[in-house]
């Protein structure tokens, strides 16, 4: 198979094969062609999501007239597929499918040794035959797998296939493991949301293919990506053996914009690296199954900012102070962990721009010097925001819906305490700045907000930590309370221009950063 890709550079053999479910012939042939516009290498035709399937005549068409090589899967409900029917038809369908010039075919585990039985040896030289083995429930132990693995090729696979269902990130590393040990070509890959890793990395680690789907949420298997996020998003063409794996610890973490950001910037500067979201249950798990120099540094977000910070070897004297850690490098050499609090230079140089304009203060003196700054929220970015205003003269009070958080952060600013729920009625003076780093008001519940729009006209500066709505309820009804208001993506590009310059050691390419984010606002 031809591997070069759109611009000559290819840096790995895994495939991006585009999974292609219709309930008619027309109908694929149609998202054939768009797959291979889409830039897959690879279609596998399922044929069990065909009505009226007549299999000589439907398969000739299907594989004569697809634009790509083809795989042809014919699942039965019993492996996940819709197929429901007789197992000789089903088996007889195949054997026409390799008849016909299929490239390959998919036959499950359970039933391999009769299929080879009933081809009786006859299988056309170009054909690969995928013996594979899904499991819906978890991913098991290394050992398990290896079994599996072993059954597998004892049953005359020409290539192995191993899909499993992530219940914790950490299940990928086993899968992993697996596939860089195996000396034959296997397809491994862990479903669902904590398995995305598996099938963005299979081109790290030697995947024979990965499954890209050809429309969003349109999927063969739950957690796949689109073959565009595969090429565009994380440039799976140019991952190589090598590749420092980055990414965003968080839960949730389908919103974060910071994979869009981070790659696009990698690649403009030639950085040999990739950034993933990362759903993450424990990060001392994931830290612990992922410890190879390899993986070389994360940013965090809610709600694993102190956790990690548990998990650093050094922590800088900032990130101590707040307790909370925003950013952690593995240094090159020993593998020690560095934890460092990059939060509040982002959304502090965000408010203090968005005052000095407003107020025009001189630029030796903060803005922020001698203003009540009322922080809502006492978690990692609640801590940050608060120090940040503290070290630069305000006067803090936190408020927090547990009050005891609230009163152990103010104890550390020289701050005042409230409970969240008294906020509406405190307004001890007028011209105060408001900082959210609750995620009340985040995707996908936007109309929701921390604090009633009456009480926001006595805030001069209101400021929302969250960037996905760009803006929020809060930051829609300050303003129209007559409030300056400084968007989360503020905070966002500022920190991630250090991360970005800490990840790399190379300057940040600030516009094209901005640019990003903007198109993916």
């Amino acid at each position: 198979m031809d591997l070069q890709s759109a611009d000559g550079v290819r840096r790995n053999s895994t495939l991006i094969c585009a999974p292609i479910m219709a309930e008619s012939v027309d109908q694929m042939l149609v998202q054939m062609k768009r797959a291979k516009e889409l830039g897959a290498d690879l279609a596998e035709v399922r044929v069990d999501f065909l009505k009226n399937f007549s299999p000589r005549n439907d398969l000739e068409a299907l594989i004569k007239q697809c634009p790509l090589p083809t795989l042809i899967t014919y699942r039965p409900k019993w492996e996940g597929g819709q197929y429901d029917g007789d197992e000789d038809k089903r088996q007889k369908a195949l054997q026409i499918a390799m008849e016909l010039g299929a490239d390959f075919i998919d036959i499950e585990l359970k039933v391999a040794q009769e299929f080879y039985n009933f081809i009786q040896g006859k299988k056309p030289e170009k054909v690969k035959i995928i013996v594979s083995s899904h499991n819906y429930e978890c991913t098991p132990s290394i050992e398990e797998i290896g079994d599996l693995v072993a059954r597998i090729q004892a049953a005359g696979a020409d290539i192995v296939k191993v899909a499993t269902t992530a219940i914790d990130i950490t299940d990928n590393a086993r899968m992993f493991h697996i596939i860089v040990n195996l000396q034959v070509p296997m397809i491994g890959l862990v479903m669902g949301e904590r398995g995305l890793m598996s099938r963005v990395l299979a081109a790290k680690y030697g995947g024979f293919l990965t499954f890209g789907s050809i429309e969003a949420g349109v999927v063969s298997a739950p957690g796949q990506p689109t073959v565009k996020d595969l090429l565009e998003l994380y440039n799976l063409r140019e991952i190589e053996a090598d590749i420092k794996v980055h990414g965003v610890i968080g839960n949730p973490i389908g919103h974060s914009k910071s994979p869009h950001l981070y790659n696009a910037a990698f690649k403009s500067v030639g950085f040999n690296g990739i950034y993933l979201p990362l759903l993450v249950d424990s990060v001392a798990n994931y830290i612990s199954a992922y410890s190879s120099p390899d993986f070389a540094g994360y940013s965090y977000t809610i709600p694993h900012k102190e956790d990690g910070l548990k998990c650093c070897d050094e922590v800088d004297p900032i990130a101590k102070e707040i307790g909370a850690i925003s950013c952690m490098i593995r240094r090159p050499g020993d593998g020690k962990l560095e934890g460092y609090n990059v939060d509040y230079l982002g959304a502090i140089a965000a408010i203090e721009e968005a005052l000095g304009a407003s107020n025009g203060a001189p630029a030796s003196v903060s803005p922020l010097a001698g203003k009540l700054f009322v922080v809502m929220g006492a978690g990692g970015a609640g801590k940050a925001l608060a120090y940040g205003a503290h070290k630069k003269g305000a006067r803090v009070v936190v408020a927090n819906r547990t009050y005891g958080k609230a009163k152990a952060l103010a104890g550390k600013v020289g701050g005042q305490a409230i409970p969240l729920a008294k906020l509406k009625d405190f307004h001890p003076e007028e011209g105060m700045i408001l900082a959210n780093t609750t995620s009340v008001g985040m995707k996908p519940r936007i109309e929701d907000t921390p604090l009633a729009k009456e009480a926001l006209k006595h805030y001069a500066l209101v400021f929302d930590a969250i960037y996905t709505p760009k803006l929020t309820t809060l930051l829609r009804e300050a303003q129209e309370a007559g409030s300056t208001i400084v968007y989360g993506t503020e905070m966002f590009i500022n920190q991630a221009f250090v991360q970005f310059e800490r990840f790399t050691g190379l300057p940040a390419p600030k516009q094209l950063i901005r640019d990003v984010l903007a198109r993916n606002a």
